[in-house]
This record gives structure tokens, sequence and C-alpha cells, in this order.
């Protein structure tokens, strides 16, 4: 069943992109994380030009994030104060993020840079990630004891000066390292079509010691609004936001997302970080893969001054 996408300019069988939004939903679900970094890679592997793929993923992404950030403010699981120090620095990340991604667009650069960022950052992450799990495997099967870092233990983070006190995640920190994480998040989300919580998460909790109880649900606030601003940004200035396609992995997602929640109930915390590990490295070195390979055919494509006389 084809279904032409007017942005991205290409037509798309709808089975294949539900079920990929689907994929990408019981992974997100499984893993309690957004799933843009999988979902991307995916769409520009099935043709869809990176820009156009970036730009409509953030909107599924926000959309994504909205019911789960509503759910955790109803929990209480939400630091509105640290959910606002890291808007700070995120709206301006996602600004500059857009604002890098028109230029390179421009600049004819912008298909490079994105794979380019995604090996970077996936075979980093997704190697880290995997070490972690397996070492966490090995001592686990040797039965030596894990030690664990207390969220709310001081490193030289502690020390900077502009000291604010988090009532709700009852920490008192420097904004200065939580704008920062604001707008690295923002700038990556913007460039790279992701939400980033696989990278906020981990640093909220082992570098700025915010205790786990309130890091999931501010982080999905920092993803809802920086995506929605991205959103907005990449539909006025590049015209690249394809409703239909975003639509469409909306519904995959939510649907793969509920069966994921359960499995990821089952599975220990060990076998889900070497799980995720592997899956992003692997999402990384396909990337890499598509860089090297050479292409069936070869040509080029230049605009000349004038028509021929």
């Amino acid at each position: 069943m084809q279904l032409y996408l007017p942005i991205a300019d290409i037509p798309v069988n709808v089975l294949l992109i539900l079920a990929m939004g689907a994929a990408v939903g019981f992974v997100s679900g499984m893993f309690g994380i957004g799933g843009g970094f999988l979902m991307t890679p995916l769409l520009i592997f099935v043709g869809i030009a990176p820009a156009v793929s970036v730009a409509s993923v953030a909107s599924h992404i926000a959309a994504s994030s909205f019911s789960g950030a509503l759910s955790y403010w109803r929990r209480r699981a939400i630091d509105p104060a640290l959910a606002t120090v890291l808007l700070t620095g995120g709206v301006v990340g996602t600004a500059l993020g857009v604002w890098v991604f028109t230029l390179l667009r421009n600049l004819g650069q912008l298909d490079l840079t994105i794979s380019l960022s995604y090996v970077i950052l996936l075979t980093a992450v997704g190697g880290l990630m995997f070490w972690e799990g397996l070492r966490a495997l090995l001592r686990m099967r040797r039965g030596d004891p894990v030690s664990l870092r207390r969220s709310g233990s001081h490193s030289w983070v502690h020390g900077l000066p502009l000291k604010m006190r988090f009532k709700r995640s009852k920490i008192y920190l420097s904004v200065i390292p939580v704008i920062a994480v604001g707008l690295l998040i923002g700038f990556i989300g913007a460039v790279m079509g992701i939400g980033g919580s696989f990278i906020l998460i981990p640093i909220l909790i082992y570098w700025l010691r915010i205790p786990t109880s309130t890091v999931i649900g501010t982080s999905m606030v920092l993803t809802l609004v920086t995506m929605v601003i991205a959103t907005l940004l990449h539909a006025v200035t590049n015209h690249l936001v394809d409703a239909v396609l975003a639509l469409i992995l909306m519904v995959g997602g939510v649907t793969g997302a509920q069966f994921g929640a359960r499995a990821g109930q089952k599975i220990r915390g060990e076998h889900l970080r070497l799980l995720l590990g592997l899956l992003i490295l692997a999402v990384g070195v396909r990337f890499a893969v598509e860089l090297v390979i050479r292409p069936e055919d070869l040509f080029t494509i230049r605009e000349t001054g004038g028509a021929a006389p």
C-alpha cells in the first residue's frame, strides 16, 4: 500500500512505516527512551532524505513525550525548578542547532554531517553501554559486589558558583552545568532529530548526582519543549516537516510502546543495558558502512550559471 509523502517527495509503503514506528515504539517502551536515535536512521535507510527525517521525527518525539511528561507530572516526579533551568539552555541550544542545520543545508554538507554525527555518537554511546552492561553481567556471575554511586554524593561540579536549591530533587547545585547540559541536548536534538534522553539521563544521574526519582520525568519535559520548538523552527525556516509521515509514525509508535513496556518489565536491568548498547552500536556501525560503501551509480550533479546557447 503506497502513499505519497508531500514534503519527502517520495512514495512509501504505509505498512513498512507503520512497522518501523511500532518497532521503535516497542524499543522505546522497553528501555524507557525516546527512540529518535533509531527512528531517524531507519527513515534514512529506507530512502527518506536526512533533512526531512530529522525535522519530521522531531514532531514525533514531541508527541510521544507529551503523554509521558503528563503522567510523571501527575505523580509529582518532575522537578519544576530543574526543568526550568534545563530549558534555559535547551531553548538556546535548539535555536542554535536549527541555525547550524540550515547553514549546513545551504552549504550542501547537511547529509554528510548528520551521518558522521550518528556514527560518532552512536558507536561511542553504544560501545560504552554495551561494555558497562557486559561488565555488570560478569560481576553478577562471579558474585562480586556492585559498587553504586549515591545520587547525592558530591563531585567537582558541586563546587561551582551560582548555586540553586532544587527542592523536589533535594539537591543544592550550580546552575552552570545544568544550563550547559540543556544547551547540549537542545543542540543535538535539533541537528540530529533525537530527544537525547539516552544521553541526558546518565548525565543527570551520574555526573550531576540528581536523584533518579525526578530525572526521567524532568528529562521528558526538556525533550517535549525542545522538540516542539525544533519542529516549529524547522517548519518555518526549512519547510521540512512532513506531517503525513509524522502521523503514521505516531500511530505505530503508540501501539508498539504498549507491548515494549510490558516486555521491559520481564527483563533484568543488566540485560536491558546490554541489549540497548548492542542496538545503538549496531545502528552506528550501519551508518559507518553507508559512508564507506561504494554506490552502484557514480554521478554528480552540478548547477551551471546559465542556459546553454
